[in-house]
């Protein structure tokens, strides 16, 4: 059985994502950090269906935590043939009041934790020579995104991440590509104010929110083998916000 790691996999695309990956039969492993109630349930309604599924509890911004999860999941299902690196905390704040706290914060919830991530399951990859890793980043990550420095500058570092470890990785039979997902209807965003949201729709071609699942479906393709010369890309789902 092929097996898929999801790290923030108990709400928004990375919940759609898990139940896209269970629907094709894959054992799947829920990464999560506080919403242990969603992880446990989402693995026990996969199980009561027939399928494999596990909750992995890790903050994946503290140093180690990363390469921890990837190891569990591992010495559960033995290996890992797709990550998707969807964990990630957003900060609205104007730049002027962003103190290096934040920074450092959502550096390391965003980046590098997508790194250690990256690298821990790499290394089970390239010993086996098959494998596709899939990060998460954004469309801030493409135009930038006012009041939001800090999230967008981790998010453009995961997306020159992926466009290096698919030229590093490539060779030894490692695909890596990136979602770069728009205004999605997440508990993330909930946040916003109803101005902010009208416009976002509005600056939108396809004058819509998108939804989780849609953004998930685009993650799968990317890790199937419908994609297999697909390489070191990073794709918009944003209903042609960035286009």
């Amino acid at each position: 059985m092929k097996t898929a790691f999801i790290t923030g996999g108990s709400r928004g695309i990375g919940f759609a994502t898990v139940l896209e990956f269970a629907a094709a039969d894959y054992a799947v492993a829920i990464g999560y950090n506080k919403s242990a109630e969603p992880a446990e349930k989402l693995a026990s309604v996969i199980a009561e269906h027939g399928g494999v599924a596990m909750a992995v509890q890790s903050d994946l911004s503290v140093p180690g935590a990363g390469e921890a999860a990837v190891q569990r999941v591992i010495d559960e299902f033995g290996h890992i043939d797709v990550l998707v690196a969807n964990a990630g905390e957003a900060l609205l704040r104007e730049f002027e009041d962003s103190s290096r706290a934040d920074w450092e914060h959502i550096l390391a919830a965003n980046l590098l934790s997508t790194v250690e991530c990256c690298k821990a399951a790499s290394r089970d990859m390239t010993r086996r020579h098959e494998g596709a890793i899939v990060t998460v980043a954004s469309m801030w990550a493409l135009r930038g995104a006012s009041c939001e420095s800090a999230y967008a500058a981790s998010k453009a570092g995961i997306a020159s991440l992926t466009r290096s470890l698919a030229r590093e990785l490539g060779p030894n039979g490692v695909r890596v590509n990136c979602v770069a997902p728009g205004f999605i209807d997440t508990d993330m965003n909930a946040a916003l104010d109803s101005d902010a949201r009208i416009k976002l729709v509005q600056d939108t071609p396809i004058n819509r929110v998108g939804h989780a699942d849609e953004v998930a479906k685009a993650i799968y393709f990317l890790a199937s083998s419908d994609a297999s010369f697909i390489n070191g890309v990073v794709l918009p789902v944003d209903g042609g916000y960035t286009a």
